[in-house]
């Protein structure tokens, strides 16, 4: 197994930088997962908006947040007041992390070692890109931006300070379609203010 994304720190192109991780096997998802997917977005972009990793129909396409939850995003970036296209989207891990059952391919958590191995591409994406306000989606995400200890539950929709950027957690949206469809307009709705909180920190 190489060393995991050894190459990232010498990057200085985004294009560069796809072409680089797709050749990744820091870690074993490579081996049953579709391509490596990387982030997606302009290098102009304000907000780097980092989730969990991608999912199924992310794995088949190749690009983030493109499925279901990618759907949810875009409709809660839209009532939020956020273009999609000015927004710079990734994950913080890269490959889907899955159980088989039947013909289906079922979500599974990534570890902390698969994070951790991922974690030079999302600093390569954060250096080339520059965003100057980071939205942080679910409890992988933040905990690898934010450190083991973080918990989005005490900090939802704060607007927090790192390396000279704003960072705001917040849920990912996949939770929102796990949830009793009697709550989700209310989780949606949640999830669209603090959505806004990240459009009030806009440069």
């Amino acid at each position: 197994m190489t060393e995991p994304a050894a190459d990232a720190p010498s990057v200085t192109d985004l294009d560069r930088l796809r072409e680089v991780e797709a050749d990744c096997t820091g870690c074993e998802l490579y081996k049953a997962a579709g391509p490596t997917v990387g982030g997606e977005g302009p290098r102009s972009a304000w907000l780097m908006l980092v989730g969990e990793q991608p999912g199924d129909q992310e794995d088949k396409a190749g690009k983030p947040f493109v499925g279901p939850a990618g759907r949810v995003l875009d409709q809660a970036l839209d009532e939020a007041g956020i273009a999609r296209d000015e927004v710079f989207v990734t994950n913080a891990v890269k490959h889907f992390r899955f159980e088989e059952r039947g013909k289906r391919r079922i979500h599974k958590q990534p570890t902390v070692r698969q994070v951790r191995a991922c974690r030079p591409w999302l600093d390569a994406e954060l250096r080339l890109v520059g965003p100057p306000v980071v939205g942080v989606l679910g409890a992988v995400a933040a905990k690898s931006l934010l450190g083991q200890d973080f918990r989005i539950t005490d900090h939802r929709g704060e607007l927090l300070e790192q390396d000279g950027r704003t960072v705001v957690p917040t849920v990912h949206p996949s939770s929102i379609l796990r949830s009793d469809p009697k709550e989700r307009q209310e989780l949606l709705a949640a999830f669209v203010a603090d959505l806004k909180v990240i459009a009030g920190a806009r440069p």
